[in-house]
């Protein structure tokens, strides 16, 4: 073969190629730094569920009380999700995201310094509006960085960093929280946001990968003006696929916000567990859900590459999840003795917390790049909302039927958790409802 032959069987190295070689390290570089993000949001969370006996004690707070305190960081949750989500399209993430965790590290300070339930309400109120737009923010942050085909695995890492956040906070705050009080806690989540901010300002970056075809189709199709952008929106919005995944990520969510607020009460109230054994066990269905992430989007990948359609590789391994958590949920009440009935409740939380990488790539794939960030941000609006009433429903539960109102919470958990393994199954199908811009 020619030299002549041989320069044209290799593909030139145009700039776009060279931009994507060595855009590979950095690519990962920014998926780490995000998914130290999420285990500082996530520790964040979990800091007062941790501290649940101590500030109700602190403060004079019944069960109530302290699920209204815990409902309050999400009273503007949502709404921030959706604002910063949209305002994502158009400013760059990297900013977005160096403003939200310092906002985190202030709104500890009040707090930490003194006052009772109106300085905690007022405090988990802004809190909540910095954290809302967070976990889709730093999602299309990382996948900005990957095509579609892999996206699983950085969507699942940063996915990730909220069990790890859970993981390695719990023991470290439980032992804080014994030694030196509950506000002590919250200046250490303060330091680590700021920490996370300073290296993110060094390191951070927008990815700039989109898909060529979605683009292409994107310029020909895409309306212009206003009314575009919200028909756009619409039809993203009224898709069967948007609306089983947002069901079913909710469903999810539900657990997610009982296992943050109550789930180290009940491990010590209602299941007899020491404070230590409990802030021990509190990091294992975290943990199982780790390794549940990885697992859905290691058979996602897999199933993908060999030509299976995101009905199946996504929704419908994502519906398995959370009916295996409902089973798991739903045995709790049938089973004598303590460690059989933890371990079914770690499993069902384990497992039935663990949709939201498949609500993330689903969307992501659904929408255009354009569009990506208002989809994933009023996506996360609808399901946090979980957060805003699951904490009071359960606070009301227990103040009005003592221990068994934990086990009560479980059962109508499993029921929501059933609804969602149903709407995933049935609902969730991006490729025939992705909208023009991403069907070329």
């Amino acid at each position: 073969m020619t030299a002549a032959e041989t320069s044209a069987a290799r593909p030139p190295r145009t700039p776009l190629t060279k931009a994507v070689h060595h855009s590979g390290t950095r690519a990962w570089i920014v998926t780490g730094l995000l998914v130290v993000f999420m285990m500082v949001n996530f520790a964040d969370k979990a800091v007062f569920g941790l501290a649940a006996d101590e500030i109700r004690a602190d403060l004079g707070l019944s069960a109530t009380d302290f699920g209204l305190a815990n409902s309050a960081f999400f009273l503007l949750f949502s709404v921030a999700a959706v604002a910063v989500g949209l305002l994502a399209d158009r400013v760059s993430p990297k900013w977005l995201l160096l403003t939200m965790a310092l906002l985190w590290s202030v709104a500890q300070v009040p707090a930490a310094l003194g006052g009772g339930l109106a300085v905690l309400v007022g405090t988990r109120i802004v809190l909540g509006a910095a954290e809302g737009p967070a976990f889709p923010v730093a999602q299309q942050t990382a996948l900005s960085w990957f095509p579609n085909h892999r996206r699983n695995l950085p969507g699942a890492l940063v996915t990730l960093g909220v069990t790890l956040g859970v993981i390695t906070a719990a023991p470290g705050l439980t032992w804080v929280i014994g030694r030196h009080g509950w506000r002590a806690a919250l200046w250490v989540v303060a330091a680590a946001g700021v920490l996370w901010a300073a290296a993110w300002l060094v390191c951070g970056a927008d990815g700039g990968h989109r898909d060529a075809a979605a683009d292409r189709a994107g310029a020909r199709s895409a309306p212009s003006g206003r009314s575009g952008v919200w028909a756009a929106y619409r039809r993203i919005f009224g898709s069967r696929t948007w609306i089983g995944t947002t069901v079913a990520y909710f469903t999810s969510y539900w657990v997610v916000a009982l296992m943050l607020v109550w789930m180290p009460s009940y491990l010590r109230n209602g299941l007899g567990h020491s404070p230590e054994t409990a802030g021990r066990l509190v990091a294992v269905p975290w943990a199982l859900g780790a390794v549940a992430l990885l697992a859905q989007a290691a058979l996602s990948g897999w199933l993908m590459r060999r030509g299976v359609g995101s009905r199946w590789a996504r929704g419908r391994v994502g519906a398995g999840l959370l009916l295996l958590g409902a089973l798991c949920f739903l045995a709790v009440p049938f089973m004598d003795g303590t460690g059989l009935q933890t371990a079914l409740l770690v499993a069902g939380f384990g497992l039935g917390g663990s949709f939201a990488t498949v609500a993330i790539t689903t969307v992501a794939e659904l929408a255009p790049s354009e569009r990506r960030g208002g989809a994933l941000g009023t996506m996360n609006a609808v399901v946090t909302t979980a957060g805003l009433i699951a904490p009071t429903v359960v606070g009301r539960m227990i103040d009005s039927q003592g221990g068994a109102g934990y086990q009560n919470a479980v059962v109508v958990s499993a029921a929501l958790l059933l609804l969602g393994a149903v709407a995933a199954f049935v609902l969730i199908d991006p490729a025939r409802d992705a909208t023009p811009a991403n069907t070329a």
